[in-house]
């Protein structure tokens, strides 16, 4: 494995308790074992999304935050739309794809025409209840968590309503211990995993899709019934690479209001890249980690990729 990062590069103090309570509790919100945004949703609008009305056409996309979300909403969204040939291309794709837990927009989803496209952070068990019983498509996408923790460190940095900065060994700890937006990494990727039986589900993972774009799209378009002549699937790949997306103001979220989001402080899409976690973590945090993550996982039969050359032996 390369080199970590000396654990005297990233030493830094620790914030003390009580500001750190109060940081976070001006971000976010706990309801039924997961910490919400605050500034986005409420508890009442997390409890309405079970009883929200399930469409057998009906597609979710569901990660953990900083997996790969945007990048698939992309993917999704060029699938369904031919490209963006049909007027989408003038539609931001938070638009295209809304937040089932966080509809910052007050879209109508009855209105909706089928077939309707949804994007969610949520763990199993809120999920609308009808798809729960295999109602609609869930594809769901696994990024490792060491670089989910990273990226996630860096997008914390751009919320406007945290008035003091949280420096990376403490957000570390709070990552592995389930205390950001989302909630624990482990505790939703194995729950999702050990109830797929209860969902018409397809997990991707995002490693998978840097290393073979275009072999993700043929599984999506397979999952979801759609066939795209050789032409369509290029212009899907074309439109879905990193630096097209971010250079994309309808998809790299920068007209997310700064309110919301603080862009003098970062990119909502920032490297796109496996294994940054290496330039993060030190070896003490990385030792730590891979004893969380033993601990969390167990013995479930989910394989994570922490590099692309991973990916090659595989």
């Amino acid at each position: 494995m390369e080199k970590l990062h000396s654990s005297q590069r990233f030493e830094e103090a620790t914030m003390d308790q009580d500001t750190l309570d109060e940081t976070l509790n001006a971000l976010m919100f706990k309801h039924k074992g997961i910490y919400f945004e605050s500034l986005f949703t409420s508890p009442e609008a997390v409890d309405a999304v079970e009883h929200m009305e399930i469409r057998d056409s009906d597609v979710f996309l569901v990660t953990y935050p900083k997996s790969g979300t945007i990048w698939t909403q992309q993917i999704l969204s060029l699938i369904f739309n031919e490209g963006h040939r049909n007027g989408t291309e003038h539609v931001e794709n938070i638009t295209r794809m809304p937040w089932i837990e966080y509809n910052i927009y007050n879209v109508d989803f009855k209105s909706r025409p089928s077939p309707r496209l949804f994007s969610s952070h949520l763990p199993y068990y809120l999920m609308p209840r009808d798809s729960r019983f295999r109602m609609g498509k869930i594809i769901y996408v696994c990024r490792n968590p060491k670089d989910a923790m990273v990226s996630f460190y860096h997008f914390y940095k751009m919320y406007p309503n945290i008035k003091c900065t949280i420096n990376w060994k403490t957000f570390f700890n709070l990552f592995i211990s389930g205390k950001v937006i989302g909630g624990s990494w482990f505790d939703h990727i194995s729950g999702w995993y050990t109830h797929k039986e209860d969902f018409n589900i397809l997990f991707l993972t995002y490693e998978e899709m840097k290393k073979d774009l275009r072999s993700a799209v043929l599984k999506i378009c397979t999952f979801v019934n759609i066939k795209l002549n050789e032409k369509d699937i290029d212009t899907v790949v074309e439109k879905a690479t990193f630096k097209n997306m971010k250079e994309d103001p309808l998809a790299n979220y920068t007209f997310i209001s700064s309110d919301f989001l603080d862009h003098t402080k970062g990119n909502f899409l920032r490297k796109g890249i496996v294994g940054d976690w290496k330039n993060m973590m030190t070896v003490a945090q990385n030792e730590m980690f891979d004893k969380v993550y033993k601990e969390k996982m167990g013995d479930l039969p989910i394989k994570v990729l922490w590099d692309l050359k991973e990916v090659d032996a595989s």
